[in-house]
C-alpha cells in the first residue's frame, strides 16, 4: 500500500506498512489510514524519543474523506510508514484538532 505524505511542498511516496497491526483493520480500513495520513490538516506530534533502527514515532490526529477523526500513532524511517495503533479520536482530540483546523483554514 502507497500512501502520499505532504511535507512542507514537496510529497513523498511511501509504503503503508499494515503486517501483524494491533488493531482491527475492520473497523479503521486501511484506505482511511491512508486519507488521514494524507489529511493536509493532519496535526503531527513530535517523535516521541530517537530509536537506534533510525526510525521516528509520531502520533497524529487526521481526518477522512468521509469526514472520519482518527488517532493514530505511526513510525517511519523516511521510506516505510508502520501504523502501530488507531482509533476515533476522543472528543478533547476532536476539539484540539477542529480547532488547528480553523486555524489553517
Amino acid at each position: 500500500m502507497v500512501a502520499f505524505l505532504g511535507i512542507g511542498l514537496h510529497t513523498m511516496r511511501m509504503e503503508l506498512d499494515l503486517i501483524d497491526v494491533r488493531f482491527d483493520l475492520r473497523s479503521i480500513r486501511p484506505r482511511e489510514l491512508e486519507e488521514a495520513l494524507e489529511d493536509p490538516f493532519l496535526v503531527r506530534f513530535l517523535p516521541d524519543a530517537e530509536r537506534a533502527d533510525g526510525a521516528t514515532r509520531f502520533y497524529a490526529l487526521g481526518r477522512t474523506v468521509s469526514d472520519r477523526h482518527l488517532f493514530f500513532s505511526f513510525w517511519t524511517d523516511g521510506r516505510t510508514t508502520r501504523v502501530v495503533a488507531a482509533r476515533e479520536m476522543s472528543e478533547t482530540e476532536r476539539r484540539f484538532y477542529d480547532r488547528k483546523y480553523a486555524e489553517f483554514r
